[in-house]
């Protein structure tokens, strides 16, 4: 069985997505320029390579997802366009009539719905997307992993990687670091 993998790029003081979703900031460390972030050129490190290797399915929130329709693509931007994976959608609202076929939009309990992006990678990881989805995921121990890609920024303001008051410490054991170019990937076991 396949595990349930966070994979994120943030900002060194904590953002994984600027003022607005802004996600040019990731793209100029990515890419070559970073001046058309709907057509991202992707330079991947190991890590990020084994990441999209071992992908069997994705997972993300509404939220993401409106995002990434909205500024990037949709699922078409996913890992620079090289996603060729089912992706599920987790949502508690009504879907729009122009939803894109290729997602799955699924509105059940969280572990239900990594049971089913589970069974559709097939004995591969699902990537999980998104801030909320993520925190959910650690908060009821559904997680396996998370890697992250460092990037040499301060952003000062976005969406914080996690914020969960109130919470016990979720302690996290390292398993890989790494650099590439000017990124620092690491990779964490819950």
């Amino acid at each position: 069985m396949g595990s349930v993998v966070w994979h994120i790029t943030m900002s060194l003081d904590g953002f994984i997505a600027g003022p607005n979703d802004s996600m040019d900031w990731v793209v100029r460390e990515w890419s070559d320029d970073g001046t058309d972030t709907r057509d991202i050129e992707v330079a991947r490190s190991g890590i990020a390579d084994d990441v999209l290797r071992s992908a069997g399915a994705i997972l993300g929130g509404r939220r993401w997802y409106d995002v990434a329709v909205r500024l990037y693509n949709g699922v078409d931007g996913i890992y620079g366009g090289d996603w060729r994976g089912p992706v599920f959608v987790l949502t508690h609202r009504r879907l729009d009539d122009g939803a894109n076929g290729s997602v799955t939009f699924v509105s059940m309990p969280l572990a239900d719905a990594l049971a089913t992006a589970l069974e559709a990678a097939k004995g591969r990881n699902v990537v999980i997307f998104g801030a909320d989805i993520a925190r959910q995921c650690l908060q009821a121990r559904l997680l396996d992993e998370i890697v992250i890609h460092l990037a040499p920024v301060l952003l000062g303001d976005g969406v914080r990687l996690y914020d969960s008051i109130g919470t016990d410490p979720i302690v996290l054991t390292r398993t890989a670091l790494a650099a590439t170019g000017q990124l620092t990937d690491l990779r964490f076991r819950i």
